[in-house]
């Protein structure tokens, strides 16, 4: 769960779920804190559970060791060092050793991630992470410079303006990414099946998200696009409800959730959306290092469709806080999932400020679906699978978390990881076509209802359903 940046603003960095912030106090009275605090004015603080551990001959080392590589550093390199700089990437090396998710955030990461997370940031509107020395496209937001350029998932950054991005941290790509509304700038992008570079250029803007959209598909079902799990997830989700019922005269029969390359956002958002179609119940409970810390959410009531059949759209870019609702869903039966495996992050990050006003995202749990699941490295798998093309194409790097380095393991959950077989689908579910028919158009985002085939395909189980609960009736 995270707190949202990573793909940021400009560059989104990806984030995962994220919940909370806490402040982390306490100082260790070793002699290298000293050190440290006199030299570089920085603050080793450690947590009083610790500082037991911390008084352990084996901390007094390892502390003495990175104060020694520091001034060797220091003194040595070829070149002077900014101070600042060397202790941020220090930090940030010991986060970033310890799994995929965890990572420390300057005073400026920390803010755009705040901006990010309220939904309005400046730049190009891509979510962007770091695989083998360059940049990786998670995915484009919908209506931004980098959507209307082409940009697509998968993408990789090779260079920004001409300029190489090996070498470079996710940070300092996402700050060359990022500028003044107007101005132009050039990515040079190596993509999968294209034998050259792709060079896209944009202008900067104010990305302001909107992270819902709706639309009516016919003139009976309603479908709701959510993009990510901002601040505004939620209350535009009852909005899109809302202004569907007006639009088809009150005559909606079914509703589709399209949360294919939704990469996630607030922890909270993911509770109250998740609420917005199951009366009550548990939606998620996560699991800490300690026992007495595991925290669980239930439903707050009022199924703003007054139970209508619902479809979720579910595909490799769906985690995190999608995972969250798409298994909740799924759990108590409340909807039917329509696509492929989505990507497998079942880890929770807490952002905790720091003095100087940056910050550390640090995993601090595991969360579970309502069933006792732990969807870790393993994702959700659907209940009607449809592929979006017929061949599925070889991508760059990783495409799920389980292929990620220093996946934290799955453990804690049932011991069956999936459900058993549902004997609630329409009878249509078994005819549905795992891929599309040869000659199928390739995907158009201006015409999505004649070329987007999963989207058809969740259109006739939601039809299906409509029709089911009817004959119940």
């Amino acid at each position: 769960m995270e707190f949202r940046p990573p793909s940021r603003r400009t560059g989104l960095f990806r984030t995962g779920l994220l919940i909370g912030a806490a402040f982390v106090t306490g100082l260790a009275a070793i002699p290298v804190s000293g050190m440290l605090e006199r030299q570089f004015g920085l603050r080793v603080g450690i947590h009083s559970a610790l500082a037991e551990d911390a008084a352990k001959p084996d901390m007094y080392r390892l502390l003495a060791l990175l104060g020694d590589v520091i001034e060797r550093v220091r003194a040595d390199y070829v070149e002077p060092v900014n101070d600042k700089e060397l202790i941020e990437n220090a930090i940030n090396g010991m986060l970033t050793g310890l799994d995929a998710h965890s990572s420390y955030m300057n005073a400026q990461a920390f803010k755009d991630m705040q901006v990010q997370t309220r939904g309005e940031f400046g730049g190009l509107g891509i979510e962007v992470t770091q695989e083998g020395g360059l940049i990786k496209v998670v995915s484009p937001i919908d209506d931004t410079p980098a959507a209307r350029a082409g940009i697509k998932s998968g993408d990789l950054i090779t260079a920004i303006d001409g300029k190489t991005v090996q070498g470079l941290s996710l940070n300092e790509a996402v700050e060359k990414m990022r500028g003044a509304p107007s101005s132009r700038i050039t990515l040079t992008i190596k993509r999968e099946g294209v034998d050259k570079p792709v060079e896209a250029t944009m202008i900067r803007e104010i990305i302001k998200i909107k992270v819902v959209k709706q639309r009516l598909e016919g003139d009976d079902v309603g479908y709701i696009r959510l993009s990510q799990f901002s601040e505004q997830a939620d209350a535009s989700i009852k909005k899109a409800v809302t202004a569907l019922k007006a639009e088809s005269g009150n005559k909606l029969k079914a509703i589709v959730l399209d949360l294919r390359n939704d990469p996630g956002g607030l922890l909270d958002q993911a509770v109250a959306v998740a609420s917005d179609f199951i009366d009550r119940g548990e939606i998620v409970s996560t699991r800490s290092r300690r026992a007495d810390e595991g925290q669980r959410w239930e439903a707050k009531g009022g199924d703003v469709t007054d139970g209508l059949p619902l479809v979720v759209l579910i595909n490799g870019g769906s985690a995190s806080s999608s995972e969250i609702v798409a298994g909740a869903l799924q759990d108590h039966r409340r909807a039917v999932l329509v696509g492929t495996r989505s990507f497998g992050k079942g880890s929770v990050q807490t952002v905790m400020p720091l003095p100087g006003n940056g910050a550390m995202r640090l995993t601090t749990a595991r969360y579970y679906t309502p069933s006792g699941r732990s969807i870790q490295g393993l994702g959700i798998e659907p209940d009607v699978p449809v592929a979006a093309t017929r061949t599925e194409a070889q991508r760059f790097g990783p495409e799920r978390e389980s292929d990620l380095n220093r996946v934290l393991t799955n453990r804690g959950g049932t011991p069956q990881a999936t459900l058993p077989p549902r004997t609630d689908l329409p009878a249509i579910a078994k005819e549905i076509p795992d891929k599309p028919p040869e000659g199928f158009p390739a995907f158009d985002p201006a015409k999505p209802s004649e070329t987007d085939f999963q989207l058809q395909q969740a259109l006739v189980v939601a039809r299906a359903m409509a029709g089911q609960k009817r004959a119940a009736n």
